[in-house]
């Protein structure tokens, strides 16, 4: 079925229970499509008094988890949206993806523009920890001034591996959840010669990852002794890299285009030097005519 939206949509999820269908859009919104009545108008959920970057569901469907770019996290009741069970603070930046661990439903982790990692007790708002990626990723990321946020996150339960895409780096980085000691361990850095568009594991650890690349687009890492390492003879890489070859003109749109992220940073604006410039010269012609 096809679906009107009212706005530019940002991000949409699934329930668990295959019922519904949450939309997330550019004017702060959440609206939500029945799958079982596809005639259905959507229903508005709850809104944002700003624009919606992620929205994610427990796996049971009782919390609506959604990121917006003031740097808040709101978690909400799916069945009555507007009662509001906390807020998740600390990001300096808008928060650009978000992930309610599946095996560990109590714990939240989120990323964001200020190129951190945190994990959530989501339930209570609460921080258990937060990973700066700049400390970890070297002078690949801290040479120039540049900001690199966080666009993908994708978490494999088989040994709670979680692989992490920044914009504009052409790398992977892996990460082991320790739910134990609520943290974040570095693993291991996937280095790429091109751009990276997303990322995904298989249920066994399987790293996929898309690249820009027409020659070939399709990559595939494979867990051993605790690194994933590339393999190219496998059928099925090989298959579905013919088949993006033969249909890269789907993707051609995309080849090159700048990063959308850089336009949701907030230009901040020091006027406070050139007003007590100006106060001063009015002072001292003052001080002159009094003179």
């Amino acid at each position: 079925s096809f679906r009107s939206v009212s706005r530019r949509c940002t991000s949409l999820v699934i329930t668990a229970a295959e019922d519904k269908i949450l939309v997330a859009d550019k004017s702060g919104d959440v609206y939500s499509y029945s799958i079982t009545e596809p005639q259905a108008e959507g229903k508005l959920e709850l809104g944002h008094l700003s624009l919606l970057l992620d929205v994610a569901l427990s796996p049971d469907d009782q919390y609506i988890l959604t990121a917006d770019r003031d740097e808040k996290i709101r978690v909400s009741l799916t069945k009555a949206p507007y009662n509001i069970v906390s807020y998740c603070l600390g990001h300096k930046e808008f928060v650009s993806r978000i992930l309610v661990i599946p095996n560990y439903p109590d714990l939240l982790l989120s990323a964001s523009g200020d190129s951190t990692l945190r994990l959530w007790e989501y339930k209570s708002g609460e921080e258990v920890y937060c990973c700066h990626l700049s400390s970890i990723c070297g002078a690949e990321m801290v040479k120039t001034d540049q900001k690199y946020p966080v666009s993908r996150i994708t978490y494999c339960c088989q040994g709670g591996y979680i692989a992490v895409l920044c914009d504009c780096i052409p790398a992977v980085h892996v990460f082991q959840l320790d739910a134990i000691a609520q943290q974040l361990v570095y693993r291991q850095q996937i280095s790429l010669k091109h751009k990276v568009w997303d990322i995904a594991f298989e249920e066994m650890g399987d790293l996929w990852i898309l690249q820009e690349d027409s020659e070939a687009p399709l990559q595939l890492y494979r867990p051993c002794d605790g690194q994933w390492k590339p393999i190219t003879d496998d059928r099925g890489l090989q298959k579905m890299s013919k088949y993006l070859q033969d249909n890269w003109t789907v993707f051609e749109g995309f080849v090159g285009v700048e990063s959308h992220y850089s336009s949701l940073y907030k230009a901040s604006f020091d006027n406070m030097a050139a007003y007590l410039q100006r106060k001063e010269e009015r002072l001292q012609q003052q001080k002159k005519k009094r003179q």
